[in-house]
């Protein structure tokens, strides 16, 4: 039976993306993006959860993040879901999951200029999947589709 990681998020980011060069000018951008899920309690309260992501994207991706994506902007991405672990320094193991995207949508209102009338518009931008790098050590080489 075959599996599949998937993830598809829309929320609010948290922070500006830090973004890194790596050699051959290989671009890593990570930032957190807030989820939220609000309902209604039994005694009529409207109680809100918010969840946090850290999101990382690569390559041609992560220049579009570092140029467009910005504090409080609304995306809508897609990836896949990937844990590491480490010892902290009492040798305790510490695991850290993130949302590695490969797609996303610039969601809400562009910015404009004095000159410019205000447009609300989304902008859709994917990273190939062939320069997705794999920085786990299964395969995705061998599945059934």
């Amino acid at each position: 039976m075959a599996s599949v990681n998937k993830v598809i998020l829309v929320g609010n980011v948290g922070k500006d993306p830090e973004v890194k060069y790596l050699e051959k000018d290989v671009a890593v951008a990570k930032f957190t993006l807030a989820t939220s899920e609000t309902y209604t309690n039994k005694n009529g309260e409207k109680i809100t959860n918010t969840e946090w992501h850290n999101i990382v994207m690569w390559r041609g991706l992560a220049k579009v993040a570092e140029s467009y994506v910005k504090k409080g902007s609304q995306i809508y991405i897609e990836g896949k879901i990937k844990t590491r672990s480490y010892q902290d320094d009492n040798n305790v193991t510490k695991y850290f999951t993130e949302i590695y995207g490969d797609n996303m949508i610039l969601l809400g209102k562009r910015e404009h200029s004095e000159n410019e009338a205000p447009k609300n518009e989304s902008s859709h931008v994917s990273e190939p999947i062939a320069d997705s790098p794999d920085l786990s050590n299964s395969s995705d080489n061998d599945l059934p589709f």
